[in-house]
C-alpha cells in the first residue's frame, strides 16, 4: 500500500486514506460495466465517487473517464444510428449544461452533496416509473415539447452528476429504434455532450493536472469494468443483477445526502 499512502497523494487527488483509492476503484468498474451493457451501474459510480472525493470535484474527476468510455462505446456501436438521430436533443441539453454549469459556480461542496444525492433518488424513482408505465410514456412523447423537455433535462443532470442515462433512454425510447440504433445514437449524443462539458468543468477548477493524473490511475478499472460486464452479460441474468445496484444505488444516495 505504499503506492497509495506516498506517490499517489503527492501527485494526484488521492489521499492516505486506503478506503478512497478502494471507493475509486469500485466506481471506475462501474463506469466500465455501464458502458458494456449494465446501465444500473451508472448512477452508483455517481455517488461512490462524490464520497470518495467530495461531491463538487468527483462532477469533473469522472468526465474524462466517461469520455474515454465513450469513445470506446462509439466505435462498437458506430454502425448503428447516425449523428442525425442526436440533432433534436443537442440544443436543449447545451441550454442544461449551461444551466447546471452556472448551477454548481454558486453551490458549495455540502449543497452539491445533497443535490446530487436528490438527482439520484429522482432519476431512480424515474426508472422505476418508467419499468412500470411504459405504455404511458411514449404516448407522453407526441407532445410538441418532449424532444426538449428531455434535452434540458439531460443537459442539466449530466453537467450536475454525469447521470443522464435514464433520460436519454426515455426519449430514445420514443424513436422506437431497433437495438443497433438505440446503441449507436445513446454512444453519439454522451460522446458529443460530455466533449462539450470540458471546458465548463475546467472553467470551474474542476478538471486539472492532479485530476487528469487521477484519472490515469483509475482508467485501468474503468476496462476491468467493460470486461467484466461482457462476462456478467453472458453468464448473469441482467435483471436481478440490476435490481441489487438499484437498492445499493438508493442507500448510497441517502448515505450522500445525510453524510
Amino acid at each position: 500500500m505504499s503506492f497509495i499512502t506516498d506517490w499517489l497523494p503527492q501527485y494526484t487527488l488521492f489521499t492516505e486514506d486506503s478506503h478512497v483509492f478502494l471507493l475509486a476503484a469500485i466506481a471506475a468498474i462501474c463506469i466500465g460495466l455501464s458502458k458494456a451493457g449494465l446501465s444500473g451501474t451508472s448512477t452508483l459510480n455517481v455517488v461512490l465517487m462524490a464520497q470518495a472525493f467530495g461531491a463538487k470535484p468527483s462532477v469533473g474527476l469522472v468526465l474524462p473517464l466517461l469520455i474515454v468510455a465513450d469513445i470506446m462505446g462509439y466505435f462498437l456501436n458506430r454502425k448503428g444510428g447516425s449523428w442525425k438521430g442526436i440533432l433534436p436533443m443537442v440544443p436543449p441539453a447545451i441550454t442544461g449544461v449551461i444551466i447546471g454549469w452556472f448551477l454548481l459556480g454558486h453551490i458549495d461542496n455540502s449543497a452539491a452533496r445533497i443535490v446530487i444525492g436528490w438527482l439520484i433518488i429522482g432519476l431512480l424513482g424515474f426508472h422505476m416509473l418508467l419499468n412500470a408505465r411504459r405504455q404511458d410514456f411514449i404516448a407522453l412523447t407526441q407532445h410538441k415539447g418532449f424532444a426538449w423537455s428531455m434535452g434540458l433535462c439531460a443537459g442539466l443532470v449530466t453537467m450536475l452528476a454525469n447521470a443522464a442515462g435514464p433520460v436519454m433512454t426515455v426519449y430514445l425510447l420514443s424513436q422506437r429504434m431497433e437495438k443497433k440504433d438505440h446503441l449507436g445514437v445513446f454512444s453519439r449524443f454522451f460522446l458529443f455532450i460530455n466533449l462539450f462539458k470540458v471546458p465548463f468543468s475546467a472553467d470551474l477548477g474542476i478538471i486539472h493536472a492532479k485530476s487528469l493524473a487521477t484519472n490515469l490511475v483509475m482508467l485501468p478499472f474503468v476496462v476491468i469494468g467493460i470486461l467484466l460486464g461482457w462476462q456478467i452479460l453472458k453468464r448473469i441474468p441482467q435483471k436481478p443483477f440490476e435490481w441489487t445496484l438499484f437498492v445499493l444505488t438508493f442507500f448510497a444516495a441517502i448515505w450522500l445526502i445525510v453524510g
